[in-house]
């Protein structure tokens, strides 16, 4: 059966279809009394602010404002803190004050946080000195602890994540709306290992332009210290719709408009191994009112991607469709072009995102899987200088960064080598950008901009 074989679409009917990427339950009884228990809670998000993010995406592809989407590989059990989640936040401000400091456009802030516990995998087991076991699919499913037991897939660990994304919301409403995120504050986000940096430097000069920004508009007889404006932030969640039980279970329909919503996060996407147009993921992802994502390695297609809009956004509405690239820094030149005028030639509607991080992973000489930080940002420019050829919209990026000083992607102005990787590898998945190299990817975005 494929999705078009479908009569109507219902939280349900993904169900009818072969869904990629799924764990193997051991026990489906207990799996379906843990999505029970999870969909009788509350919504994570609320229609309102989904459909707020939608207008936002709508301005980003209009070129009125630039997305910024980045967070961990993988969230964890164990990495769970306020210090963890500030410390995330606190790199995305500083990211979001430097691009819009260069691109004089706001920035829509969207983590990959809250519920991105997932990971899909290229091969179902992994073997280590001749042992094979289940592959470590994220902490929503098994432990990653290399041992049999770890390795079995557990229901109870989704009820775990609604109740650890429940408690990451409630701090991110909190720092968002209680302060954190005030503009007066910009010199504290500057943490003292990225202050001390020549990226930190940088930022410390944009942060003195802002307070002299806010004496003029004080002595111009502007309210800073009461309007809302300056001490609060919109920021949204998103992590990729990989385990559709879950997705399902936190789908709700709305009272007002009578509209289904995935109530998980504000946006989800399907994978470049899950979006097939007639598959599950994307059945699923067609009947709910989130802004849905897409991502795209270098070997899709105009015509893939015209059959996937036409499944997700065949309205063809602004905002509601992020077609996120992965194309690799040695691919970015020959794939992306044809692409984006594919896309532009057919008059889709679309926000473009540029993942530089997938498609540029290998495992280094000592083992580790990582990054070059050269081929991170080779591929961030040939998007940007891609887009402006073309005459279309480069709408932002899609990171993997962490706000910790952790050494997991080689190169950048520590210089992080081969060797260094062992100091403070701590991804549970793949390797992320840290703070300081999160900060000067975005100077050279700002640069583009400003370019």
């Amino acid at each position: 059966m494929t999705t078009t074989d479908l009569s109507a679409w219902s939280p349900r009917s993904w169900r009818q279809l072969s869904p990629a990427q799924q764990p193997d339950w051991p026990n489906g009884q207990a799996l379906e009394s843990a999505l029970a228990e999870i969909a009788s809670q509350p919504p994570l998000v609320f229609a309102g602010e989904i459909r707020s993010l939608r207008d936002k995406l709508a301005a980003v592809a209009a070129g009125e404002a630039i997305l910024l989407q980045g967070g961990d590989c993988a969230e964890t059990f164990a990495a769970f803190s306020a210090d963890h989640i500030r410390d995330k936040l606190k790199v995305l401000l500083q990211m979001a004050v430097v691009l819009t400091y260069g691109g004089s456009l706001p920035v829509v802030k969207v983590g990959r946080i809250a519920g991105q516990f997932a990971k899909p995998r290229s091969r179902p087991t992994e073997t280590v000195d001749g042992v094979e076991l289940p592959a470590y699919r994220g902490d929503a499913v098994n432990a990653v602890d290399f041992t049999t037991d770890a390795r079995v897939p557990d229901p109870d660990r989704l009820v775990r994540v609604y109740h650890q994304s429940a408690s990451t919301l409630n701090l991110l409403r909190a720092f968002t709306r209680g302060g954190f995120a005030d503009l007066q504050r910009v010199h504290q986000w500057n943490q003292e290992f990225v202050a001390a940096s020549p990226q930190g430097r940088r930022y410390e000069r944009i942060a003195e332009e802002i307070d002299r920004a806010l004496s003029f508009l004080r002595a111009c007889g502007v309210d800073v210290t009461n309007d809302p404006t300056f001490h609060t932030v919109d920021f949204f969640t998103s992590h990729e719709a990989l385990l559709l039980g879950y997705e399902e279970a936190m789908t709700r329909q709305d009272s007002l408009s009578g509209d289904w919503y995935d109530c998980s996060a504000h946006l989800v996407w399907a994978g470049e191994r899950t979006r097939d147009p007639d598959g599950a993921h994307v059945h699923f992802l067609s009947g709910v009112g989130n802004p849905v994502g897409v991502k795209l390695g270098p070997k899709a297609t105009v015509d893939e991607v015209a059959v996937l809009a036409a499944r997700l956004n065949p309205a063809n509405e602004p905002g509601r469709l992020t077609l996120i690239t992965r194309m690799g820094a040695e691919h970015a030149d020959t794939a992306l072009p044809e692409l984006i005028r594919g896309v532009r030639d057919r008059g889709l509607s679309v926000v473009w995102s540029c993942d530089p991080m997938h498609g540029n992973t290998f495992t280094s000489e000592s083992g580790y899987k990582t990054r070059r930080f050269a081929d991170v940002l080779a591929e961030v420019k040939a998007f940007f200088e891609i887009h402006q050829a073309e005459g279309t919209v480069p709408g932002g990026l899609h990171i993997e960064l962490t706000g910790e000083d952790v050494t997991e992607c080689l190169g950048g102005a520590q210089e992080i080598a081969d060797l260094d990787l062992a100091y403070r590898y701590e991804s549970a998945c793949d390797p992320r950008l840290n703070n300081q190299q999160s900060l000067e990817l975005a100077f050279l975005v700002s640069e583009m901009l400003q370019g």
